[in-house]
């Protein structure tokens, strides 16, 4: 018992020791010297981070000052680690060494990541997209929520997220519906081959005037595109502004339709004539027919019989 305290209080001692050598004046400037270089090097953070977040819209996008910040943040974290371990004497070229080794090593079991990193940097250079969009990517369509170093997300219209790596975007084709203002649609329609040609474009060309949203600069246009099997087609081209394409589409319908009834243009449409051909057809008729005879006759003769027998009475 006596032994087993005697080496807990030779414990506490040489634990006490250690502590008195490094508890002094040197160390206690040294820790509040790095205690105050990391402060700064946070002050300096924070206000990069803050000036950043007030550079307006118009100058530097919302995707764009998200990575900025995203890539601050890693940078602030090393600094600050190097800082620390440079303080506790370790070297950094041996960690420098064992990094570019390692970091090779990455290289090449992260190459899709790199490679999505890269393309998200040249996807925010050159402003091909940004947050709210409407894009397409090969078979999705949807809006963009976010701009990240590795992907996108958008969600669909049906409101399905979906996650398309930024290599994909860079590596195929993209369509940008929101990118500018406004959009033109194109709506196609038939007249009958009966309908004077003339008469029915300009007919066409008073459909813009009835649509709210439609827009007078670009100014709409109308033209005969081919004549078809059952009409002779033209096309109706106005212009909107890209937030109003539901609301465009449905007046320009309704404006179509209403011209070509006040106006009496046809609209033509398929039309199925039955026709039955063919001596079953003939068989069935005639059968009916002889059915009827036999009734009527078989009719007749009873009254005749009852006739007779009211004579005879």
């Amino acid at each position: 018992m006596d032994e087993g305290l005697q080496s807990i209080g030779e414990s506490a001692n040489a634990f006490v020791n250690w502590a008195k050598s490094y508890l002094t004046f040197d160390n206690l400037f040294k820790v509040l010297g790095a205690f105050l270089i990391i402060l700064l090097i946070f002050a300096i953070y924070k206000f990069i981070v803050r000036t950043v977040k007030k550079i307006p819209p118009e100058k530097l996008s919302v995707q764009r000052s998200a990575i900025i910040l995203k890539l601050l943040q890693y940078v602030y974290y090393v600094l600050v680690a190097m800082f620390i371990l440079s303080c506790f004497g370790i070297k950094l070229s041996a960690i420098w060494g064992a990094a570019g080794v390692a970091g090779v090593a990455v290289a090449f079991a992260a190459q899709t990541s790199v490679s999505n990193i890269i393309s998200g940097i040249f996807i925010v250079a050159e402003k091909s997209l940004k947050i709210g969009d409407l894009i397409t990517v090969g078979s999705e369509t949807g809006i963009v929520d976010s701009i990240g170093l590795l992907s996108i997300r958008i969600h669909t219209l049906d409101n399905q997220l979906i996650r398309i790596p930024n290599s994909t975007i860079i590596n195929s084709n993209m369509q940008n519906t929101s990118y500018y203002p406004k959009r033109r649609m194109t709506i196609g329609v038939s007249i009958s081959y009966d309908t004077d040609m003339k008469f029915a474009l300009d007919t066409l060309m008073k459909t813009p005037a009835l649509c709210e949203h439609v827009l007078s600069d670009p100014a709409p246009a109308a033209w005969f595109d081919g004549f078809g099997d059952s009409g002779i087609n033209l096309t109706l081209a106005v212009w909107f502004n890209s937030a109003d394409f539901v609301t465009t589409k449905n007046e320009v319908y309704i404006g179509i339709k209403k011209v070509f009834d006040d106006a009496k243009i046809e609209i033509p449409y398929n039309k199925l004539d039955v026709n039955f051909v063919g001596s079953a057809f003939d068989k069935v008729n005639s059968g009916a027919k002889k059915i009827t005879v036999k009734e009527k006759t078989s009719a007749s003769s009873k009254t005749k019989t009852t006739n007779s027998k009211a004579k005879t009475k």
